[in-house]
C-alpha cells in the first residue's frame, strides 16, 4: 500500500482533507476556505503549503493558502464579486457580517480559479476566462501571464459549458521553462521559455481520423476538437488527454496526436490518471455522453485501464456500484499517488470518495456525504 496519508479534495463548499490513520481508517475535516466554490486542492510537496483555487460570480477568484497542514488558511483574492459590490454599497450590513474591503488586483479579468501547479519555487494558477497567473512569494501575490491571458488566438476560444476554464496545468519537473495548460475549448497550449510564447498543440497525427464525426466538439479539420478536459504527462513529453469526444495519446508533447478511444464505452469523459512509473499505464471513467446525462453508461461504473499505452483496455468494476449509479466524475476529480503500487481516488458529484491501493483493479469508498466533488490530488510532502 502507498504511503500517501493526505487527500485533498475541492468542492462546491470549501475545501477538505482525508487523512488516512495507522489503522487504514479514514478521517475528514472540513469544511475549510470559508465555505468557498473551491474547484482545485494541491499540495505543494517542497515547501509543504496547501493551496486552494477557487471562486464565483459572486464571490470573486481567489487562492487560499495553507502553511500549516490544513490547521488555517489566509485568502490571497484576486478579483471582487457581486457580494464585494454589495457590501460597499450597505457599509453597516457589511459591517455585521464581518466584511472588510480588501484591494484585488485584477478585477473584470478573471472570476474564479480553476487550477493550481506549484513548481520550480512559484505557484501557477489558471483561471476562467483562460487565464493564467504565477507567484514568486508561496502564493501571497500574483501576477498575470500575458503571454497566453493575451494569446494571438484567443478571439477564436469558445467557452465550454463551464466557461472558458484553464483546468489543467502541467509544470516539466526537470525543466522551468516548459509548461502546458488546458483550457476548454480552446486546446492544448505549451510554452518552452518560460511563458513568454506559447503554441497552440492540438493537430491529429492522422488528420484523416477526424472525418465522418458530426458533433460539434469532435475532430475536425485535422485537430482533436478543442475541448480537451484533462491531461497527463510521463517523462519524455509523452502525454495523454481526455477530450469531450474522445482519449488522445502524443509522444512528441502535443505537437501530433494519435486517437486511442477504441475499446472504450463512449467517447465523453472528464479525468484522465497515469502511473507514476509506467508511462504506458493509464485509467479514465467513460460516461454515457454530454446530452445522454454524463453518467457511467448503463448506470454501472467502472475506471477503465489500459497497460499498453490505450491499444487496449478494461473495464475494472470491483467495489464499484453496478445499478442505478447515476454520478458523475469531473475533470480534476481522480489522481494517483506516486508509490511503488500507486493509489488511485476519484471523487462523485454525489459527494463520495472513492480509492484503489492496487492500482485499479478493486476499489472501496473511504468518504461519502461530502458537497460535490470538483477536484481530487493526493499531498506527499517531501521528506
Amino acid at each position: 500500500m502507498s504511503a500517501a496519508q493526505t487527500v485533498l479534495i475541492g468542492t462546491t463548499k470549501g475545501a477538505f482533507l482525508l487523512k488516512r490513520g495507522s489503522d487504514d481508517s479514514w478521517s475528514v475535516t472540513g469544511p475549510h476556505c470559508d465555505g468557498w466554490v473551491i474547484n482545485h486542492a494541491k499540495g505543494d510537496p517542497e515547501t509543504g503549503h496547501l493551496y486552494a483555487g477557487g471562486g464565483n460570480a459572486s464571490l470573486g477568484a481567489g487562492i487560499w493558502r495553507s502553511e500549516d497542514g490544513g490547521e488555517t488558511w489566509a485568502l490571497a483574492k484576486l478579483s471582487k464579486g457581486e457580494m464585494d459590490a454589495w457590501a460597499e454599497n450597505d457599509p453597516e450590513t457589511a459591517k455585521f457580517f464581518g466584511w472588510e474591503p480588501v484591494d484585488t488586483p485584477f478585477d473584470g479579468e478573471v472570476n474564479a480559479i480553476w487550477s493550481l501547479a506549484p513548481a520550480h519555487g512559484k505557484v501557477y494558477a489558471g483561471g476562467n476566462p483562460g487565464m493564467l497567473f504565477v507567484s514568486a512569494d508561496d502564493g501571497q501575490n500574483w501576477e498575470k501571464i500575458a503571454g497566453l491571458s493575451d494569446h494571438p488566438s484567443k478571439s477564436e476560444w469558445n467557452p465550454g459549458a463551464a466557461g472558458l476554464v484553464l483546468h489543467t496545468l502541467i509544470p516539466d519537473p526537470e525543466n522551468p521553462k516548459k509548461l502546458w495548460a488546458g483550457i476548454s475549448a480552446a486546446g492544448v497550449f505549451a510554452t518552452e521559455d518560460g511563458g513568454q510564447t506559447w503554441e497552440r498543440r492540438n493537430r491529429l497525427s492522422n488528420a484523416e481520423a477526424c472525418e465522418g464525426h458530426s458533433h460539434p466538439a469532435a475532430p475536425a479539420n485535422g485537430e482533436t476538437g478543442h475541448c480537451v478536459h484533462n491531461i497527463a504527462r510521463a517523462p519524455g513529453d509523452l502525454l495523454y488527454q481526455q477530450n469531450h469526444h474522445g482519449v488522445f495519446r502524443s509522444p512528441d508533447g502535443g505537437r501530433h496526436w494519435e486517437d486511442i478511444t477504441e475499446g472504450l464505452p463512449s467517447t465523453f469523459g472528464f479525468p484522465i490518471a497515469l502511473h507514476p512509473h509506467d508511462p504506458d499505464t493509464i485509467w479514465t471513467l467513460p460516461l454515457n455522453g454530454d446530452s445522454a446525462g454524463r453518467y457511467p453508461p448503463d448506470a454501472s461504473a467502472a475506471v477503465w485501464k489500459s497497460t499498453d499505452g490505450g491499444q487496449s483496455w478494461q473495464a475494472k468494476r470491483d467495489g464499484l456500484p453496478q445499478d442505478t449509479c447515476f454520478f458523475t466524475v469531473l475533470r480534476q476529480a481522480m489522481a494517483v499517488d506516486t508509490g511503488q503500487t500507486p493509489s488511485l481516488y476519484f471523487g462523485t458529484n454525489s459527494g463520495s470518495v472513492f480509492a484503489s491501493h492496487d492500482e485499479g483493479e478493486t476499489w472501496s469508498e473511504i468518504a461519502r456525504h461530502l458537497p460535490t466533488v470538483l477536484s481530487v490530488e493526493v499531498f506527499e510532502p517531501a521528506s
